[in-house]
Formats: structure tokens, C-alpha cells, sequence
């Protein structure tokens, strides 16, 4: 448990100019621990977060305004 605590505090810190949230912090956590994890969100801040320090995390997204 603490090792996820340390992987934590270390995104939090990486990303304070963001800055991250603890909520946002947990959902990159997941998404590091589980390959083939996909993130559902309307938050554009996950465009920026990167897991294991620099691969794009997969984020399924509405699309904006009508097509």
C-alpha cells in the first residue's frame, strides 16, 4: 500500500501546475496498473496526464458541439 501511496504523491507533484486532483491522481494510478484500461471523462486535463511518465492515457471522450 505504501508503494501506491509514493506513486501517488509522485503524480500529484508532477502535475501540480495542472494541477491535478487527488481523484485524477487515483484514476492515472488505475490506468497504470491496468494495460488495457480505458478512461471515460469530459475532463481535458487527462490530455495532458501521462502514465508510467510519458505514454498517452486511452480516454474515450464525447465528441464537442454537434457534428
Amino acid at each position: 500500500m505504501s508503494d501506491e501511496i509514493d506513486a501517488l504523491t509522485r503524480l500529484l507533484s508532477k502535475y501540480e501546475n495542472v494541477p491535478m486532483s487527488l481523484a485524477d491522481g487515483c484514476v492515472v494510478r488505475m490506468v497504470e496498473l491496468v494495460p488495457d484500461a480505458t478512461v471515460f471523462t469530459l475532463d481535458a486535463d487527462f490530455a495532458v496526464y501521462r502514465k508510467h511518465g510519458r505514454q498517452t492515457i486511452p480516454v474515450l471522450s464525447p465528441r464537442e458541439g454537434p457534428s
